[in-house]
């Protein structure tokens, strides 16, 4: 269900629109004296997947996913309060979004199934001998074992 790599090159190349998410400013947390108490410099960023104008089938790839910052009703927060800018909060958050989109629909690589080596094989198998022989020795000797 991944895109394909024209899809993809053609999603890197866009800009999301403004008017698709909405930032609200709060207050950061932490220290900062009275600077920190006066101006709102942490930036909060809501993106509404289904009101998106992304094609459909990036809507379910995003909706698909797992992932805390994404709610119950499909849309993703996201919080800057990194810098003590608002306007580079905004920045960063706005790149933070992208690079969440772009990684969600990022197309996965294949696992290549393998098998272990013939010589890692008999090794594991040694290891295994050894270990079983350690163990028996471990045990109590009793007279009718002697033999």
């Amino acid at each position: 269900m991944r895109l394909n790599l024209l899809h993809l090159h053609y999603f890197y190349q866009m800009k999301i629109p403004e008017s698709e998410y909405l930032i609200t400013t709060m207050r950061s947390s932490g220290p900062g004296g009275q600077h920190a108490n006066k101006v709102e410099t942490a930036v909060q960023l809501r993106f509404d997947i289904q009101a998106s104008s992304f094609n459909s089938e990036i809507r379910e790839i995003l909706l698909a996913l797992n992932d805390r910052r994404i709610t119950k009703d499909g849309i993703i927060i996201l919080k800057s309060d990194r810098y003590r800018s608002q306007l580079k909060n905004k920045e960063d958050v706005i790149e933070r979004l992208n690079l969440f989109i772009e990684e969600a629909t990022k197309e996965k690589k294949k696992r290549k199934a393998t098998k272990p080596s013939k010589g890692s094989v008999k090794e594991r198998l040694d290891q295994k001998t050894k270990r079983g022989k350690t163990k028996e020795l471990r045990k109590k000797i009793t007279p009718s074992d002697d033999n």
